[in-house]
């Protein structure tokens, strides 16, 4: 069986589910949805007889979609062990691709979103598309070359970028941000250059879902991730949905007006929070205070150091994220903050200003009720949720594969 037989997406959406299908779809999605379960579960989850799913289970079966593990232990009525239904990791694959400022990295990922291969390249992202692009192709056939999956396996294939995303049409805001990027449709380009489905997502988008399903926000249904790297921006999660505004342009936090009278941001606006409160701005301020260069990649090891004036400037960044933040929690009432990117590596010291903020100037009932943690994922969050969201579609990918 071959799941990536269907690459006409458009072709799989629009054709009609048999009840057939229907049945398998809703006995795959559970399964997706569980580490494991046994037939009469599945008799619960889905809804259908138990006859339609022994029918189904062994269609899944004979396809390696799935598979039978040792007795754990529950027995059914006639006291016989019930065995235990898991699908099968490497049955297939999705592919991510995190594309930064200055780095892209590639992640190969079984069903269970588990990679098998991961590697990241630091590159100058922002004035060299079509390079960049070509980089990206080029993992990716490397991490099915050097894991031997033939692309017939792969589902298909998430991309994330450092850039606001429109939806449906996948165009960059990339005025300002990605200066060479205006006008590139990555998610189309890579496509082309691959073969593969593919779709595209603002990298905060991605990691808001990878850490909702890998990581510390895991069933959370309300929650923001907030990304702190060479930009600001957050993912929100709202009703167990992602949050994403009419044109995908929702969570841009980054460029929130913070300081009315502030330097003038690379989005055209003055004062935004980007300015006063990114990697960038920190290292900036430290380099003007102390009269010789310092770069972003040095202001982890200061902090950790106790360097005063490093920690002073990180706590006081903080603290303009709180205050953004905290308008978001009176706003969405979310019961998780979860911080990535370069800056959550700082831990406490960038954690508990931020908690500080939001509990002074959130609506009182609603900053009682959120938590606020560091990410677990670190830097393979959002490469991670880039495959997550073609993952997030493989129960109606296999079932579309199955029926033909």
């Amino acid at each position: 069986m071959n799941p990536n037989e269907i690459r006409d997406e458009e072709s799989a959406i629009d054709t009609p589910l048999n009840l057939r299908e229907v049945g398998r779809l809703r006995v795959l999605q559970a399964l997706f949805d569980t580490d494991s379960t046994s037939r009469s579960e599945l008799v619960q989850i889905t809804g259908l007889s138990r006859a339609t799913v022994s029918s189904l289970v062994a269609d899944l079966l004979a396809a390696d979609l799935a598979e039978e593990s040792e007795p754990d232990g529950q027995t059914r009525p006639t006291g016989r062990p019930a065995q235990s239904l898991t699908l099968r990791a490497p049955a297939a694959y999705a592919i991510g691709a995190d594309i930064g400022h200055q780095h892209v990295r590639v992640a190969l990922c079984d069903l269970n979103g588990a990679p098998i291969w991961n590697d990241a390249v630091v590159t100058d992202v922002d004035r060299a598309p079509g390079e960049t692009l070509d980089l990206t192709a080029d993992l990716i056939q490397r991490a099915l070359r050097e894991r031997n999956i033939d692309q017939e396996r792969v589902l298909g294939l998430g991309v994330d970028i450092a850039a606001p995303v429109r939806v449906p049409s996948g165009v960059l805001e990339a005025h300002g941000i990605m200066p060479g990027w205006v006008g590139v449709q990555p998610g189309a380009e890579l496509q082309r250059r691959t073969g593969l489905p593919t779709q595209l997502a603002n990298d905060a988008n991605a990691g808001a879902l990878a850490e909702r399903r890998y990581g510390a926000g895991r069933n959370v249904e309300d929650m923001i991730y907030i990304r702190l790297s060479a930009g600001i921006g957050a993912g929100i999660i709202s009703g167990g949905q992602p949050l994403h505004g009419s044109g995908g342009l929702a969570g841009e936090i980054g460029h929130i007006r913070s300081a009315p009278d502030g330097r003038v941001c690379r989005c055209g606006n003055r004062g935004c929070l980007e300015t006063v409160a990114s990697p960038v701005a920190i290292a900036r301020l430290l380099e003007n205070s102390w009269g010789y260069p310092v770069a972003v990649s040095d202001l982890l090891p200061l902090i950790k150091a106790g360097d005063r004036g490093a920690v002073h400037a990180l706590q006081d960044a903080a603290e303009e994220i709180g205050r953004v933040l905290a308008n978001l929690v009176t706003m969405l009432n979310p019961e998780l903050i979860v911080v990535g990117g370069d800056l959550a590596r700082a831990g406490e010291r960038l954690i508990e200003p931020i908690t500080r903020a939001i509990r002074r100037y959130a609506l009182a009932p609603a900053a009682e009720a959120v938590q606020i943690t560091s990410g677990q994922l670190g830097d393979h969050a959002e490469v991670l949720g880039a495959a997550g969201m073609v993952l997030a579609d493989a129960p109606r990918l296999l079932t579309a594969a199955l029926a033909r």
